[in-house]
């Protein structure tokens, strides 16, 4: 019969099938929302009784009292016929059905009882309106086909189940304020991780007013739907999801297996129930919410009282043995505290545990001397685990002496909580003052062992700072806070100088017994500073010093090559470095400035900024460190403040260096100016020199020259022809100074070699380039005490003149001056001394014959030693 049901066309042939669909197509033929009547159960096992809300499961011997708790103006005879099954090829035996005549008197007040024989596997309970013949055809129709009711009792309890999860669910959600989003989003979470629910993700990308109606809504199964919403109409028609047995989620009937992943897996028995119909009775299903003693009945389909009437059908627990609920820690390595005001033990993977009453008499049983302690929880799927029911004021457990255990508590109720107050972020791992405490309760009649988890009932101590941590004054800060528990920590506050605390975040951190605290340093400075940390159980703080420093050196790179007594630094703030040790080698910070009048003799080291670039050198007359190209080592900075930073440094190849054969000024213009200094360049003038490279010079290789301030800047290489390779070791180079560097090119000149790959050498001296002045004559009056004059042009470029190299009575030229002659005691012989502006520091002879003085010139302007730019000054 069923095989032709499934077979029928979208034409429904007959009258039958017509009213089956007809008042179903409209409706929501899933949704269980018809209120039906009440059933009493209560199951007495071994002389203890429970109420059928806490009874998973029957076995052999159980005695189930049964009652109908229908209401007084019951104008309809209903019969109860009760019916143990032994599986769908074994049809019961006849003394295996029970008739019920719920309108006796004495059964209505004393109910009856039966009990559950040997081999039976399923109970099932029928609601029948009186009619002729009605318990016989019952049972016939029940041995005629025992597996259509085997599967149906299964589908029966397994969407009981499904609904109770569903259930509350949703009642949980209306707890939440409609717009309140975060608060949603955080307890639908733990509804789902507790229940084992899919709620709807596209709920949340809704406006938050809208977000609860979406969640809870029933009408169009935005979050009921899972598939399993297909009207009975067209199950009927297509038969395309004949298996429905496969449909219905594979949840083990004692609530301790895998539960579909969404939250509205219905199972639609419609299909099993309407095939079993007789020109008497249809089959309808109704799903129990079991609450203490009653089965509260849910219909999705009204009952007929015309032919064929209605049967209700109603699943009780299977009988079978026990499978205890397999609770599980939701974060194992957690650490939970006794000592919070309310606790909350994240634990899951028995969805049954809450959203039914089967789980019951749950207790924490912590470890102790004398046997531990136990204390009442509640299961909440609202707060995501096990609630303690607390004593106003706890004190920490007293594990060293008895523990009086009071077994006869109760969980007490616990008010509606912000979803602060919930299941929150797990403290990991262990802590020194941690104990152990295990779930347990009652599983219907059965006791069961839960998860053992890990508490702290005292405040922890020994608090202090990771020896790595240092705090940064101006800016936000990490820093790590251990102790021998912190699990039971409430508050990290930063005590201020100013005696204000400004509370920090933390949050649990990955090493053991520790917490990563956030605190913004941006308007403190550096110096000592406090935190205060406040934990549950305990009324005073402990504190923690800690210091403040400056914002330290930021360390980029660190050169160091094979052959150097030197290393170079580069990053930010390198001022703070005092000084730099690479196994037993000590650097420190090489001088930065130069002075003008530097002995040339003495290499010129690198330019260094002290606060982007650092050169770091051994001590004077150190031997070069034989240290290993590619070697790889760790070079350690020790900062002024104390504290060291370490930064990884490979050796690199040994850097391009090269010395200073000879030069050759070749001077193309006769003048009366003889330069004193070797080292001095007239700017207008060619120089030619050679170089001594100690490792072969590559023919890409190049010559940079430049001043101390890089204004001035050329290359020489092969390629441009102002450098000749006369072997592989010794160079040839020219330098053009007009052409190169322009006409107001002057100041020391320095060089170092550059490889092809960008290495430079050190720098050495090599020239000062100075700009010469033109003197065209010298006369002097007859008179010897009347001072001589000095014609000439470019008279700025001269610093001071005199008639001794020791300069005792100088005249000295002030800056900016052009005027063409200048005055100066008559010398004892032709020519006087000279001091360039450009390199004031070398004594030059300027040789001139002595003229008469010219009657008809104009004499030259003197004026006194002050402040007269237009003219020099005699001393």
């Amino acid at each position: 019969m069923m095989a032709k049901v499934f077979r029928r066309s979208r034409i429904v042939g007959t009258l039958a099938a017509t009213l089956l669909a007809l008042p179903l197509l409209h409706a929501d033929p899933a949704r269980f929302d018809l209120a039906g009547p009440k059933v009493d159960v209560h199951v007495t096992r071994s002389g203890k009784t429970l109420p059928i809300a806490q009874v998973p499961n029957l076995q052999p011997g159980d005695k189930i009292w049964l009652r109908a708790d229908l209401p007084p103006t019951q104008s309809v005879h209903y019969l109860l016929v009760a019916v143990f099954l032994r599986g769908t090829t074994n049809p019961p035996p006849e003394n295996w059905f029970t008739e019920i005549q719920t309108w006796n008197k004495k059964v209505r007040e004393e109910g009856v009882t039966i009990t559950v024989p040997a081999e039976a596997q399923q109970v099932i309970l029928f609601l029948a309106p009186e009619t002729g013949g009605d318990f016989s055809t019952l049972r016939s129709a029940v041995r005629g086909r025992p597996g259509i009711f085997v599967r149906a009792s299964q589908d029966l309890i397994e969407s009981g189940f499904e609904q109770a999860r569903i259930e509350t669910y949703l009642a949980a959600i209306r707890r939440v304020p409609p717009d309140d989003a975060k608060g949603l989003a955080e307890h639908s979470d733990l509804l789902s991780r507790t229940l084992n629910l899919k709620p709807n993700a596209d709920c949340f990308k809704r406006p938050v007013d809208t977000q609860s109606t979406c969640l809870t809504q029933a009408g169009n199964q935005t979050l009921l739907d899972d598939g399993h919403g297909q009207s009975v109409a067209d199950a009927l028609n297509d038969g395309s999801n004949s298996d429905l047995i496969n449909q219905a989620s594979y949840t083990r009937l004692a609530g301790g297996g895998n539960y579909s992943p969404y939250v509205g897996a219905i199972v639609d028995l419609i299909r099993i129930t309407s095939t079993l119909h007789t020109a008497k009775y249809q089959y309808i299903p109704a799903i129990a919410f079991p609450d203490g003693d009653a089965l509260n009945l849910r219909l999705n389909t009204p009952p007929s009282f015309n032919n064929p009437k209605s049967v209700i059908v109603i699943g009780l627990p299977a009988i079978q043995a026990a499978v205890p609920p397999p609770l599980r820690s939701t974060h194992p390595e957690s650490i939970a505290c006794l000592l919070k005001p309310e606790v909350i033990l994240p634990v899951e993977g028995a969805p049954l545990v809450y959203a039914t009453a089967l789980a019951h008499d749950l207790v924490l049983h912590v470890d102790g001397p004398n046997g531990g302690t136990d204390i009442p929880v509640t299961p909440d799927a609202f707060r995501g685990g096990l609630v303690l029911a607390h004593a106003p004021a706890r004190k920490p457990l007293p594990l060293d002496s008895s523990v009086p255990s009071d077994t006869d508590s109760k969980p007490t109720a616990t008010p509606e909580s912000h979803p602060s107050e919930t299941a929150s972020a797990p403290v990991p791992h262990q802590a020194t003052n941690a104990v152990t405490g295990t779930i347990t309760g009652f599983w219907g009649f059965d006791a069961f062992k839960g998860p053992t988890l890990q508490l702290q009932d005292t405040p922890g101590k020994d608090w202090k700072l990771a020896d790595d941590d240092v705090l940064i004054a101006g800016r936000e800060n990490h820093l790590m806070l251990s102790s021998t528990g912190t699990a039971c920590l409430d508050t990290v506050s930063l005590d201020t100088s100013a005696g204000k605390l400004v509370e920090a975040k933390w949050k649990p951190a990955d090493k053991p017994a520790a917490v990563d605290v956030t605190v913004s340093l941006k308007s403190i400075d550096p110096g000592s500073l406090h935190l205060a940390i406040k934990q549950f159980g305990d009324d005073k703080a402990d504190t923690v010093a800690a210091k403040t420093y400056s914002e330290p050196a930021r360390l980029t790179a660190l050169e160091l090559h094979a052959g150097d007594t030197t290393a170079d630094l580069t990053g930010t703030s390198l001022d703070q470095v005092q000084q730099l040790t690479i196994d037993k080698l000590v650097f420190t910070p090489a001088p930065v400035n130069i002075p003008s009048n530097q002995d040339t003799a003495t290499p010129i080291p690198a330019p260094s900024n002290s606060d982007t670039q650092l050169r770091l050198t051994l001590p004077p007359n150190s031997q070069a460190p034989k240290l290993k190209v590619g070697e790889h080592l760790t070079a350690r900075f020790s900062l002024n403040d104390g504290r060291t930073l370490t930064l990884p440094v490979t050796v690199a190849p040994p850097r391009p260096s090269v010395t200073l054969i000879s030069k050759n000024i070749g001077q193309a213009t006769p003048t009366s100016i003889h330069l004193a200094g070797d080292d001095d360049l007239p700017s207008d003038e060619l120089l030619t020199f050679s170089l001594k490279s100690v490792a072969s010079f590559p023919r890409t290789g190049k010559i940079e020259i430049s001043n101390a301030d890089d204004s001035l800047r050329t290359t020489l290489s092969v390629s441009t022809g102002n450098l000749v390779l006369q072997n592989p070791h010794t160079l040839l180079a020219t330098l053009d100074p007009i052409k190169d560097f322009g006409t107001s090119a002057f100041g020391p000149l320095r060089l170092h070699p550059i490889s092809p790959d960008g290495t430079t050498g050190d720098w050495i001296p090599l020239v000062t380039l100075v700009r010469l002045p033109t003197f065209k004559d010298l006369r002097c009056p007859t008179d010897a005490s009347q001072p001589c004059t000095i014609t000439g042009s470019s008279l700025y470029l001269v610093d001071s003149i005199a008639t001794d190299p020791a300069f005792t009575a100088p005249t000295t030229v002030p800056e900016g001056f052009v005027g063409t002659t200048l005055t100066l005691p008559r010398p004892p012989k032709a020519g006087f001394f000279l001091r360039l502006r450009d390199d004031p520091t070398a004594a030059n002879i300027v040789t001139l014959p002595i003229l008469p003085a010219s009657g008809s010139a104009s004499a030259p302007y003197a004026p006194s030693i002050s402040s007269n730019p237009k003219g020099p000054t005699k001393n």
